[in-house]
């Protein structure tokens, strides 16, 4: 099964973010959960948390910038000399 569709359980989710590499444990991702930090979106069956395939895969992808040639201007006035 590889549809968009299918639920990953947290392990095969972090293995799944590592293709894009991302290097996320399962633990982190539990963490983002459970503080509402940015974390993937994922849905709760009886209890237990399970990301969509699709929907992990688009979050995966937002989260990888553009090509930079330098910092970006927000990081640039934190420099210190």
């Amino acid at each position: 099964m590889d549809g968009d569709d299918d639920l990953l359980t947290r392990a095969e989710a972090s293995a799944f973010l590592a293709l894009f590499g991302i290097r996320m444990k399962p633990a982190t991702l539990a963490r983002l959960w459970s503080t509402g930090n940015d974390g993937p979106p994922c849905r709760h069956v009886r209890s237990k948390p399970h990301y969509p395939r699709g929907l992990l895969r688009d979050w995966a992808r937002s989260q990888i910038s553009d090509i930079r040639t330098g910092a970006p201007p927000a990081a640039r006035g934190r420099r210190r000399g």
